[in-house]
């Protein structure tokens, strides 16, 4: 049945906005969300009130013709409720209805034990700014909507025309009060099951008249104005936009929110309904491309979706100029001009990018950090790298270098060596006393096991423990590092290299419990009972495989995984005479030159591939073959050979091709040319497989025909919710740096499911590189790649030292002066709502605001008429386009 006196009071509201043009009907969130907590008696007192105009209890009583003490009784309840507003002037309580936005809808929203009860309320509030904004599309003038944009201070200090409502400084010092609440956008897009992830809690600030209702009425914490400072500090470092209320008029406002672009109202209609206007600042970015390095730090900041990363360079064929853009300035603005896919968000322009960021898996800043290390600033550059790899001095030792095979610069001469760059940066991370640890959120409460302290696993803990979260990483292994401790040589990585950066998450509260088999020794049950809220399963692929060949159990056959993992773990393991290793990957690499530094006396490695189709790195095969280990291409194992149960040697078969015309591997030998070759041990190492042990009992978690774990593509959740999976244990055996990328998605999946946000808005993240063949490389310089000092293989198969040495500072001098800086950022001005964020997230000086517009709010009594204003004159801008549009097409068909 409808409350006919609420839906009264809901058009009452209503009007404040539209006039009362449009007629709320029950089925509409301005009824709905007073409904819940609004009685029709409660309604009618309401209905005394007037908008943004107080009464005295009193006042309203009379009118009523109720006693005080019950009006006054109802009142305060719907003060509480947030369905009006009281405030005390002079000593005396008075109420006075708000607008629904900005007003009684936030405030009913923040009212977590009404929204507890009646969802629809956080519901009603996503709707009607939907409704509005729809409404509202074309119709505002620049800066003068309901919310507007505030620029962050430091973008706009150099500003001598910046006026005192563009301030953050002026709203907080010009208050004594002020209190602190939950966002109430990213609350109702929570409720409906479209949280985005950024920060709910205590993410507004009121001041003044709006922080003691909000203290009063429990929708708030009292802060200090300190604090309400760093709450806005730690907005800009997590991105978000600072706004504030908009139809007090200029310097008036009593909030500031710190919105985003994927859940908040204010922003959506910058970005759904692509009508920047109604909430930008008098500022738009602009970029100076001869600073730019294409990080993309503000375009993945940019909450309005204004900046993308594109091309720095000349090219051969000019690329297509993009079409002019339609604005709801001068064209006619509904449904088909909305970007219904607005938390999609696109980082690269249509002609690409660097193609060292595009290709690496992390997507690390690279053309970023070879700038700070030509400046000198190495320190910056690392923290740079850590954004999206913790483990850089790992990465800077065994990387499959895929920015390098990608690099611009590979189409001049030779690639940069990008890697080599990011080892010497790495170096001061192994040092306690100038390592970089990155600065923490504030704790939460929320417990996360992470299972497998391999590189997934060990990234996954970093990032959740920056951002706060207590975690624990078991490992069943006595040592961590996983097969970066365990299935790398040290003389490919130091272990003291491996544990220097996990000493960093030990720094950041990472716990560990090593020798713990999840499954075997606690199950993930267990572990719910003791209070750990999600679960990240990392294990890894540490299980060799065989290859299912007669004498295959023979003593003195065993899987390269096993062999160099009992190398690792200091196991007794000594190698006499030949020693066959069968494989043509990076391990099987590995696994010879071991064998060789084990006490073999000859090693030769036996691959299906022919030399240049093997799918080791070429540097892994020339470091293999100064060490004097003998490749024979192109054969495959048919048998092992034994004597009394222990291995003589293999019977060889000629492979005549590796895939079919598919792909598909699928090998073809010639049964008939054979060989027989002797040996005292044979290494198996063809690939690696997943042992799950009991980590998986009693779940309902489902295996892939491989044995990687079913999974989102997208979030890495598993059959069971509170379970998501990264890694080998995903993606089955990878690089560390596919690994450690994974991870830190993995940490933003859990972040979210322990919030209770939608894990899959706003998380693509789609780069792609520019067109080298399409560019112009006349004039560009003949640098010689630097490279670091040749390692004598006769010296280094004598130890398990790496004797690889790191570039100097002389060298990276020069090489980095061999970048190209093929990227650069570029801002649709018009999109852009100056909000300063980019500014704050660039270490190159190379993005500013500058000053485009000078347009202070509108007071509430002011809007009408400039709406009305705007209508006519933007009707006409569109009629007189319209006309031009006809009379080109009639003129181009004659």
């Amino acid at each position: 049945m409808v409350k006919k006196k609420v839906l009264e009071l809901a058009n009452k509201i209503a009007a404040g906005i539209t006039g009362g043009i449009v007629k709320v009907k029950p089925t509409d969130p301005e009824y709905r969300i007073l409904e819940p907590v609004t009685s029709d008696e409660e309604a009618e007192v309401a209905l005394k009130l007037e908008i943004r105009q107080y009464k005295t209890v009193g006042e309203v009583a009379r009118l009523c013709g109720q006693p005080v003490a019950d009006v006054e009784k109802i009142l305060y309840k719907m003060a509480v409720d947030g369905s009006v507003k009281v405030e005390k002037i002079d000593g005396v309580d008075q109420y006075c209805l708000e607008l629904f936005v900005p007003g009684i809808m936030e405030y009913m929203v923040v009212n977590k034990e009404n929204v507890a009860k009646y969802p629809d309320i956080a519901a009603c509030f996503e709707e009607y700014t939907r409704k509005l904004g729809a409404l509202m599309a074309g119709n505002i003038p620049v800066g003068s909507g309901v919310m507007r944009v505030i620029p962050i201070e430091s973008a706009i200090d150099g500003d001598t025309k910046r006026a005192s409502y563009e301030e953050i400084s002026h709203i907080l010092n010009n208050h004594d009060v002020f209190s602190s609440a939950d966002c109430a956008c990213r609350t109702s897009m929570r409720s409906i099951g479209e949280g985005c992830g950024h920060t709910i809690e205590d993410m507004c600030i009121q001041v003044g008249p709006a922080a003691e209702y909000y203290i009063r009425t429990g929708k708030g914490r009292k802060i200090t104005r300190e604090q309400a400072f760093a709450i806005c500090d730690q907005a800009e470092k997590e991105g978000l936009v600072h706004s504030i209320p908009n139809l007090s008029g200029p310097g008036q406002a009593l909030a500031i929110c710190n919105c985003c672009g994927c859940s908040c109202f204010g922003l959506r209609n910058t970005t759904f309904y692509r009508n920047p206007d109604w909430s930008r600042s008098n500022y738009v970015a602009q970029v100076d491309k001869d600073k730019c390095v294409a990080c993309g730090e503000c375009v993945e900041n940019c909450q309005a979706g204004a900046a993308t990363l594109g091309q720095n360079l000349c090219t051969l064929n000019p690329l297509p100029l993009p079409e002019e853009k339609d604005t709801p300035y001068d064209t006619q603005w509904g449904m088909d001009k909305w970007n219904y896919d607005y938390r999609h968000r696109i980082f690269v322009e249509d002609s690409g990018t660097s193609p060292c960021k595009s290709e690496c898996p992390a997507h690390i800043a690279v053309q970023g950090y070879i700038k700070m290390a030509a400046q000198g600033r190495y320190r910056e550059a690392l923290e740079l790298i850590k954004q999206e790899n913790p483990f850089p001095a790992v990465c800077g030792r065994i990387c499959p270098r895929k920015c390098e095979s990608a690099c611009t610069r590979g189409s001049l001469d030779e690639a940069l060596a990008v890697d080599e760059v990011k080892k010497f940066i790495a170096e001061q991370d192994l040092q306690a006393a100038h390592r970089f640890v990155p600065e923490q959120r504030a704790p939460r409460s929320e417990k996360i096991a992470v299972i497998g302290a391999g590189p997934a696993g060990l990234s996954c803990a970093y990032y959740l423990a920056v951002d706060g979260y207590p975690v624990t990483v078991f490992e069943k292994q006595p040592k961590l590092g996983g097969m970066l401790m365990l299935g790398i040589p040290a003389f490919r990585l130091g272990k003291e290299i491996v544990d220097a950066e996990i000493d960093v998450l030990k720094e950041l509260g990472v716990k560990f419990e090593t020798g713990v088999e999840v499954g075997r020794d606690i199950t993930l049950a267990e572990l719910r009972e003791k209070g750990y809220q999600a679960f990240y399963l990392a294990i890894g692929a540490q299980t060799g495989r065989n290859l299912g060949l007669a004498g295959e159990e023979a003593r003195g056959v065993m899987t390269g995984v096993d062999f160099l993992r009992q190398v690792s773990l200091g196991e007794e393991l000594k190698l006499t005479g030949r020693t066959i290793v069968i494989g043509g990957g990076n391990v099987a690499i590995d696994v010879a030159r071991t064998a060789e530094r084990s006490g073999a006396t000859t090693i030769e490695l036996f691959s299906l591939e022919s030399r240049a189709c093997m799918p080791a790195l070429d540097e892994e095969i020339a470091e293999a073959l100064s060490e004097g280990i003998a490749i024979s291409n192109s054969w495959g194992p048919k048998r092992i050979l034994q004597e009394n149960g222990r291995v003589v040697g293999v019977e060889f078969k000629k492979c005549l091709s590796v895939s079919d015309d598919s792909g598909r591997f699928n090998p073809q030998f010639d049964e008939q040319e054979t060989r027989i070759v002797e040996a005292e041990q044979v290494l198996i190492s063809v690939g690696q497989g997943l042992d799950w042990g009991g980590l998986l009992d009693g779940t309902t978690i489902e295996l892939n025909p491989n044995r990687t774990a079913k999974a989102d593509p997208l979030t890495y959740q598993t059959g069971e919710a509170d379970v998501f999976v990264g890694g080998d244990a995903l993606t089955g055996p990878k690089f560390a740096i596919d690994a450690i990328a994974l991870g830190k998605q993995g940490a933003v999946s859990i972040h979210r499911y322990v919030h209770g946000d939608n894990l899959a808005i706003a998380r693509e993240r789609e780069y792609h590189a520019l067109d080298t063949a399409n560019l112009n490389m006349a004039g560009y310089d003949r640098l010689p790649r630097q490279r670091a000092l040749h390692v004598d293989g006769s010296r280094s198969k004598e130890t398990f030292d790496d004797l690889r040495v790191t570039f100097t500072a002389a060298q990276i001098q020069q090489e980095t002066e061999r970048c190209l800086g093929c990227g650069a950022t570029f801002v649709d001005q018009y999109q852009c709502v100056g909000c300063g964020v980019c500014t704050t997230k660039c270490k190159f000086d190379a993005i500013s605001l500058v000053r485009k517009y000078d347009q202070p709010g509108l007071e509430l009594k002011a809007m009408k008429p400039a709406v009305i204003k705007h209508a006519i004159k933007r009707q006409g801008r569109i009629a007189v386009k319209n006309t031009k549009k006809s009379l080109h097409a009639v003129f181009s068909k004659e």
